[in-house]
C-alpha cells in the first residue's frame, strides 16, 4: 500500500470531496470542502474489537500534520493491542476532563458567591427586589454617595454591624440626620428582601445585621425621630424674602458688568415660591403643571391625582387674586410651551428637586460636607446665604416648609382645620360609608380659604413696599 505525503494531501483538489483516501496501518481520511473553499481530510482509524468494525478519530489535516494523525493512529493500536477498546477509552478521558471541567467551574462558582459585595447585593436588589416611583434613582443616588464607596467592596459574609454602623454616623457627623434615617431604612429593605433569598440568605451566617442598628443611638440626641419640621415663615420673613428677590434683582440691573454681578433668583423661581405658599400645593405638583390645566378665566388650577402624593385625588385650587397674578406674571415666561415650569435643556418640566437645590444653595451657611464641615462650592451651583431669613436664628427653610406656613396662616385666619386638610388633599378620617354617601365638594369654603390666604400674604409684600 502506497504512503501518503504532504505532497498527496496538498494535491487534493475540492472537486474530490467525499472522496477515501487510504494510508498504511488502517488508517483512513475522507475529503471535504469548508466554507471558505479550502480542502481538509478527516482521518480515523479502522479496527475490529469483539468482532465489530469501529472507527476512531485521528484528526483532520492540514490542523493537524499527518504526523500528529499518525501518531494518534499508533496510540489507538497500542491500546488495541493491550485489549482495549480505543473509542470506549476516548470516550471515557473526555467524560473525565468534561467532570474535571464541571468540578472546576463548580467550584469557581462557590468561590464567587462566598466572594458577592455590598455592591452585588445592592444591584441584585435594584434589579429584582425594589421599584419605586422615581425609578430608583434617589436610591442610586444616596448609596453611591455614602453606602458603596465605604462598604461597596466588602464581602457579605465579612460584613459587619460595625460597617455599616459607621456609615451612618459618618452621615451623622455631617448633620444630615433625616438622610441616615433614610439609608438605614433603605438598607434594612435590602437586608430584609436578600435574607430570603439565596445565595444571599447562605452568605448571612450570622443574620441580617441591619436588626442590630439602633438608628436612635446614633442620631444626634436633638433630632426629632418623627421628622416632623416645624419650620414655618413668619409674616416678616415673608417681607423679608420678597425684599430679598427685589433687592438682588435691583443689584443686578445697576451692575456694570452683568458676567460679574451676583445672580437674581430666577422668575420662574420666585413665582413658584409664592403660588406654593398661596395654594398650599407640593412642590412635585406645582414642577409638572401645565398651561392646559390652568384656566385664568375662571381662577382655577386643576392638579390631576397622577401629579399627587400617592395618586390620593384630583384637587381643584380656587386661585385666590394674589396666586392668578403669579400664574400671570409666569404665562408672560412660559407660555410658549405646555408646561407651567419647564425644563432649561429639554422639552419635559423642570425636576422638583430643582427648585429645592436653588433654594438651599442660597443658604449655604446650613450645608455641610461628608467631613462635618462646610460644604465646598459646586460646580454650575450657587453658593451663597442670599436666601437665609431672619439671620438665620431659626434655620434653614424648604420650599415643602411654605405649604406647612400657607397652612398655618389659614388656621390663625380662622379657617376651620377640616377645610385646610381639604386645601391640602389630605385623606380626612371617617367612615368609608360616610366618604361613599356624601359628595358635597367644599368649593365655596376652599375658595374663601384660599382667599384669605391671598389677601394676607399680598397686604403682607404691600406693607413692604409701602414702608409700614
Amino acid at each position: 500500500m502506497t504512503k501518503l505525503t504532504q505532497r498527496t494531501l496538498e494535491a487534493i483538489q475540492s472537486d474530490q470531496t467525499g472522496t477515501i483516501i487510504r494510508d498504511e496501518g488502517n488508517l483512513f481520511g475522507r475529503v471535504r470542502v469548508k466554507a471558505d473553499g479550502k480542502v481538509a481530510v478527516s482521518f480515523y482509524y479502522r479496527y475490529r474489537y469483539e468482532g465489530k468494525a469501529k472507527d476512531i478519530s485521528c484528526g483532520t489535516w492540514p490542523t493537524d500534520s499527518l504526523a500528529e494523525i499518525r501518531a494518534a493512529r499508533d496510540a489507538a493500536r497500542a491500546k488495541l493491542a493491550s485489549g482495549l477498546n480505543p473509542a470506549a477509552e476516548k470516550k471515557l478521558e473526555r467524560h473525565d476532563r468534561k467532570e474535571e471541567t464541571t468540578a472546576r467551574l463548580a467550584a469557581l462558582e462557590l468561590q464567587r458567591i462566598e466572594n458577592l459585595t455590598v455592591k452585588d447585593m445592592f444591584d441584585a436588589w435594584l434589579l429584582d427586589g425594589v421599584r419605586r416611583k422615581d425609578g430608583n434613582a434617589e436610591l442610586r443616588r444616596s448609596f453611591g454617595a455614602d453606602v458603596l464607596p465605604a462598604i461597596g467592596p466588602i464581602a457579605i459574609k465579612d460584613l459587619t454591624e460595625h460597617d455599616l454602623r459607621g456609615v451612618l454616623r459618618v452621615m451623622v457627623a455631617r448633620g444630615v440626620n433625616r438622610a441616615a434615617v433614610m439609608v438605614r431604612n433603605s438598607l434594612t429593605q435590602m437586608f430584609t428582601w436578600a435574607e430570603k433569598r439565596q445565595p444571599w440568605r447562605k452568605l448571612l451566617i450570622d443574620g441580617n445585621p441591619m436588626e442590630l442598628i439602633e438608628i436612635e443611638k446614633i442620631v444626634a440626641p436633638d433630632y426629632d425621630m418623627s421628622n416632623e419640621r416645624d419650620r414655618i415663615l413668619a409674616d416678616g420673613e415673608i417681607a423679608e424674602l420678597q425684599a430679598v428677590f427685589d433687592r438682588l434683582q435691583a443689584e443686578y440691573d445697576a451692575a456694570p458688568d452683568k458676567r460679574y454681578g451676583t445672580q437674581p433668583v430666577a422668575a420662574t423661581t420666585q413665582r413658584a415660591i409664592w403660588i406654593m405658599l398661596s395654594t398650599l400645593c407640593r412642590v412635585g405638583e406645582m414642577s409638572m403643571a401645565r398651561w392646559e390645566h390652568v384656566n385664568m378665566d375662571a381662577a382655577e388650577w386643576f392638579i390631576p391625582k397622577e401629579n399627587v402624593k400617592d395618586n390620593l385625588a384630583d384637587l381643584t385650587v380656587y386661585l385666590s387674586p394674589f396666586a392668578l397674578d403669579q400664574f400671570r406674571q409666569l404665562q408672560k415666561v412660559t407660555s410658549k410651551t405646555e408646561w407651567c415650569f419647564p425644563a432649561r435643556n429639554n422639552g419635559g418640566h423642570v425636576d422638583s428637586k430643582s427648585i429645592s437645590k436653588q433654594v438651599g444653595d442660597r443658604q449655604s451657611m446650613f450645608k455641610k460636607a461628608k467631613d462635618g464641615g462646610p460644604r465646598a462650592p459646586m460646580k454650575n451651583r450657587r453658593h451663597d446665604d442670599t436666601l437665609v431669613l431672619g439671620a438665620g436664628k431659626t434655620g434653614a427653610w424648604t420650599p415643602h416648609d411654605l405649604r406647612r406656613t400657607g397652612a398655618t396662616l389659614m388656621q390663625r385666619l380662622g379657617v376651620s382645620l377640616d377645610i385646610i386638610d381639604r386645601c391640602q388633599n389630605h385623606v380626612l378620617p371617617g367612615s368609608k360609608v360616610r366618604r361613599h354617601y356624601l359628595h358635597h365638594d367644599y368649593a365655596d369654603e376652599k375658595r374663601d380659604a384660599w382667599g384669605r390666604l391671598g389677601a394676607h400674604i399680598a397686604l403682607a409684600l404691600a406693607n413692604l413696599r409701602s414702608g409700614v
